[in-house]
């Protein structure tokens, strides 16, 4: 598995062959809109930080073979994505694509919460990807390799440590990060690897890649 960033919340994983793109949104870096040969592209829930409904359009124009699934509401309001609600399983070629979860967290009570759904990515030889988007409710089993929000006005850096203490992966990394400064970065990733219990804790930058086994 081949896993690179393109900043906040965006990931291509490459897995069995496949390469699929989730949450291409307004904070992801701008070459992530000219990506090509992508095989599916998956976006878990409305917020403009992981769908940016301009400029997905062109992405789509440049794939227009690839499966688009998203949450139910985002399904409903952005033309061209089909709705994968909590449960539903897509294949593509021998990688399977789950959907998990159903509300984004909650930010404040008096704003409404949306639909969420995370993305469980499995193939036969492959490790198994976890992308949760907005919400640490779900922490499904058998995750190799998790891409964990590290910041949010939704969470704070206790919830962050459960939630990958409960995911238990073998390897971690960093999404949802574009709004820490450089300044405090550390502090939040210090206390994600310090604390949440997992070996192979990489800090991938917005534009950075590894190979993950």
């Amino acid at each position: 598995m081949h896993v690179t960033r393109f900043g906040h919340s965006a990931v291509l994983v490459e897995s069995a062959g496949q390469r699929v793109l989730i949450d291409p949104g307004a904070f992801s870096s701008p070459d992530v809109f000219e990506l090509e040969r992508l095989d599916a592209i998956v976006v878990t829930h409305q917020h403009a930080d992981h769908i940016d409904r301009e400029r997905v359009a062109r992405l789509i124009e440049r794939n227009p073979t690839a499966l688009r699934l998203s949450d139910p509401q985002t399904a409903e309001e952005v033309e061209g994505f089909s709705p994968h609600a909590d449960g539903d399983v897509s294949e593509i070629a021998g990688l399977t694509i789950t959907a998990v979860g159903t509300t984004h967290a909650e930010i404040l009570p008096v704003i409404p919460r949306v639909t969420n759904t995370g993305v469980l990515l499995a193939a036969e030889g492959e490790p198994t990807f976890f992308h949760p988007g907005d919400s640490y409710y779900s922490a499904p089993d058998g995750v190799d390799v998790l891409a964990v929000p590290l910041a949010a006005p939704w969470a704070k850096v206790s919830e962050t440590v459960d939630f990958a203490r409960s995911v238990n992966p073998n390897v971690v990394f960093p999404i949802h990060d574009a709004g820490i400064t450089p300044l405090m970065y550390g502090i939040y990733w210090g206390h994600l690897s310090t604390h949440a219990g997992i070996e192979d804790a990489r800090q991938l930058g917005p534009s950075e890649s590894a190979t993950l086994t």
